[in-house]
């Protein structure tokens, strides 16, 4: 099948003969260079066990990479003449690949294919913070995500306490994934050219949460804790209309520290209390 698949016309032919120019509307920035494709399969790991997500295939450069490295896979895709683009591929790996034409973030694909379940995508920028956030609602769903972002946002995810990009993305995140950053690409890999860098990086999901938690509670402290970033947390959580001195108190936590000061422990404690006590 390899052998197939690099007897196939190059992305930017299949770009020109199925007019698939980029839709500004749909997210799209094509990666036609093929050692990044494959690189970013690489970083996915053995793909050959359970079933291997892609969200968005374009004209088809992972998806090659993909099928090149014996994955089983899904692709969500939205737009129509992408479909008709990869139809070539389809042809060739037969079972191995799966072509849902639809949009992604209507779609629940822990119903798709079996675990160990990962998800390697070039996300659209445009929605791709929020398909990970649905994601991870079900993390034991999954094993693995292999993710494409604007380098801010992956640094977003990734970032530890104290650092200026920690925030609610890098809480929830780091308590149900090990996160690491794989690569950085320039704009000018992609057309057309973003208006930021990107960057690759790996979620591999933790057996269980680093801390037990009610996910919902914790979304909903740290969304005002972080709403007001710079002042102290006992200024921060007054919207939750509770004794938040009390609430501190409990949790063992400093009324005069900062959001970005606390750990993810502390945000752990400060929702445990809460739900407990008030």
């Amino acid at each position: 099948m390899i052998e197939e698949i690099n007897n196939l016309p190059s992305l930017q032919e299949t770009v020109e003969k199925y007019n698939l120019s980029p839709k500004k509307s749909l997210g799209q920035n094509f990666l036609f260079d093929m050692n990044i494709t494959n690189k970013i399969a690489r970083i996915a790991g053995n793909l050959e066990q359970g079933s291997v997500i892609e969200i968005g295939s374009g004209p088809g450069g992972l998806t090659r990479a993909l099928l090149s490295n014996k994955a089983n896979l899904t692709c969500i895709e939205a737009d129509e003449r992408a479909v008709k683009a990869i139809s070539p591929l389809k042809k060739i790996a037969g079972e191995k690949l799966t072509v849902i034409n639809q949009d992604a973030t209507n779609t629940d694909i822990t119903k798709i294919g079996s675990m160990p379940r990962q998800v390697v995508a070039n996300l659209p920028y445009n929605v791709g913070t929020l398909l990970l956030m649905k994601w991870l609602e079900t993390p034991q769903e999954f094993t693995k995500f292999t993710l494409m972002f604007q380098k801010e946002v992956a640094q977003r995810i990734t970032a530890k306490t104290g650092d200026k990009n920690y925030g609610r993305l890098a809480i929830l995140c780091n308590l149900l994934c090990h996160t690491k950053i794989e690569m950085f690409l320039p704009a000018s890999a992609f057309t057309p050219p973003p208006k930021v860098e990107s960057a690759v990086i790996s979620l591999i999901v933790r057996d269980k949460p680093l801390y037990p938690v009610n996910i919902k509670t914790l979304t909903k402290i740290t969304k005002f804790a972080f709403g007001q970033r710079r002042k102290m947390i006992k200024a921060s959580l007054k919207q939750l209309n509770v004794d938040v001195t009390k609430l501190l108190d409990i949790a063992n936590i400093d009324p005069k520290k900062r959001a970005e000061e606390l750990t993810i422990s502390d945000f752990c404690n400060i929702s445990n209390v809460f739900d407990n006590n008030f």
